[in-house]
Order: structure tokens, then sequence, then C-alpha cells
């Protein structure tokens, strides 16, 4: 008798595909600077490099982008982030190596014979294996930075956008910790998630803000309602912000000519802060770093 293989886990957001590739390049001046860490190109912006912004707060943000990688837009908003008082930085786990590489115009379809899942397969190796040590190394190094700078403990929050939301997920989850199952992020968020299945949701143990589309065909409504299911059934702490008549993307690559949509852009980005300035400075501020108080 043969035996049925288990029945892989389904996807609630679905891997990457068209709707990830559409958007609005934005126009900006970044304010920080690339290095390496570990091999990923990463964008570093502070509050002292961005104009009229207040003194750190002593924080860190961490960025993991989508397909478009670390682009005007992404630079941008880490720009945004160092601007509310946090130090900022940017993963390029594509390495130079964006979907945007691909196509002559942002109006444009992937060339005939471009392999999408040999690139997904590529890139997702690279940033499974090296999202965990690179944020390992941010922290020794810039917690060490910040605690000399400001005399207070230095909390950190991530965000993921499209591509980016599993890792979210996976450092919510302790995955990247210290070796004992906690996570060292105190806070997450994502915005029109790919690649993601219940045991991201099921697995996650900080609070998390999900900045959704109402149009979204990579996470459409039955996904996310299955979503929200998981984390009310498992007891988590979440945040769920649905953006109406909007879709995949629109929270980093919506069209700031639109009233509409540069508005959702700007009110996802504040939701963010106003979550970690909640959870990272002042929830976290005793200690209780397994408890977040319930209104």
């Amino acid at each position: 008798m043969t035996e049925t293989a288990p029945a892989k886990p389904e996807f609630l957001a679905q891997p990457p595909g068209p709707c990830c590739w559409a958007g609005t390049l934005h126009e900006g001046s970044p304010r920080g600077d690339v290095e390496d860490i570990l091999g990923a190109p990463t964008y570093v912006v502070r509050p002292s490099d961005v104009k009229n912004a207040p003194a750190a707060n002593g924080h860190v943000v961490l960025y993991f982008p989508d397909v478009w990688g670390l682009s005007v837009n992404a630079r941008c908003l880490l720009d945004g982030f160092a601007a509310a008082g946090y130090t900022a930085l940017g993963m390029d786990y594509f390495r130079g190596d964006p979907i945007s590489l691909y196509r002559a115009s942002k109006d444009d379809p992937l060339p005939p014979g471009f392999d999408l899942a040999a690139w997904r397969a590529k890139h997702s190796a690279f940033a499974a294996e090296t999202v965990p040590r690179w944020t390992a190394a941010v922290r020794a190094r810039f917690g060490a930075e910040l605690r000399a700078a400001t005399g207070t403990e230095t909390r950190f929050a991530c965000v993921g956008y499209c591509f980016g939301a599993p890792y979210v997920c996976d450092l919510l989850a302790g995955v990247g910790g210290d070796g004992d199952g906690e996570p060292v992020v105190s806070a997450g968020a994502f915005a029109h998630p790919t690649a993601l299945k219940g045991e991201h949701f099921a697995g996650v143990k900080r609070p998390l803000l999900l900045s959704c589309a109402e149009n979204d065909h990579a996470f459409p409504t039955e996904s996310r309602r299955k979503a929200v299911d998981l984390l009310q059934k498992e007891g988590k702490v979440y945040h769920l912000q649905l953006f109406q008549g909007v879709g995949h993307g629109f929270a980093v690559k919506g069209d700031p000519s639109d009233p509409y949509q540069r508005e959702c852009l700007i009110e996802s980005v504040r939701a963010r802060q106003r979550t970690w300035d909640l959870l990272t400075i002042r929830t976290f501020q005793d200690g209780a770093r397994n408890k977040v108080s319930r209104p």
C-alpha cells in the first residue's frame, strides 16, 4: 500500500506574482548611506541624517523590502522612520537584483523566458539564511551604539512589504533569537504580504500590525479573514488596517499624484510609527517583554 504524502500547507498570502511588479516610482533624495552587512547591501539612515528630525529615540527599525528592493521609494520610507526618531536599516537581500531590473519601465511585463521561480528561489534562499544572522549583527552593533548614545535599552521593530512579510513573521516567532525561543524584536508590521502560510500567523509571539489592501490578488479577502481568525484563535496581539479601494503595493508604490492613494500610503506609515512608539518605547519600558496591556 502506497503511503500518501502529507498535504503541504496552503498559502494564505500567495507567492509574488504580476501584481507585485506594478506601482509608481517616487521622486526623492534619500539621506542615508549603503554599507555591506554580511554580504547584504544595507541602507542605513539615522535621525541625524534627516533635517528637522528629533533626537534619536534609541530604537531601531528593520526594513525588509518588496520585489523592487531598495528603490528610492523604500529609501524614502526609511528616511521617514528616521525622521520620527528611529535608526532605520533596510536589507537588500536581492543584492542589486530586484525584479525591476528586468523591465524597461514600470509598465512593462517581465521579458519572455524570464524564470521567475528560479529568481524567487535564489533570493528566498539567501534571505532565509541571512536575515537571522544579519539581524544579530545589526543588534550587536547598533544596540551598543544607541545604548552608549542614549543610556537606554535599545528596542527593535521590523516591517516587511510583499516579499519581506515572511521575515517579519519569522522574527516575531523567535527565529534568529538568543536561543531561548523568544523574539529579539518588540513588534512587527507588514503591508500587502506574499508567501505567508497559516503557521506564520500562528507562530508570532509579539504584536503584529497588518496593513492590507481591499483589492489584493496576493492576499484576498478570504485569506485575510482566515489569517485574522488564526490570530484570534491563538490569542495573538494584532491590529488590522484595511484600506478600501487600493491594491497590492499601495503602502510603498502607491501613486503620490493621486490624493487618496497618497493618503493611504501616509496613513499606513503613521500607523506603524504609532504602534512602534507604543510598543517599543512605552509598553516595553518596564521590561515586560511578553505582556502587552489590552484596552
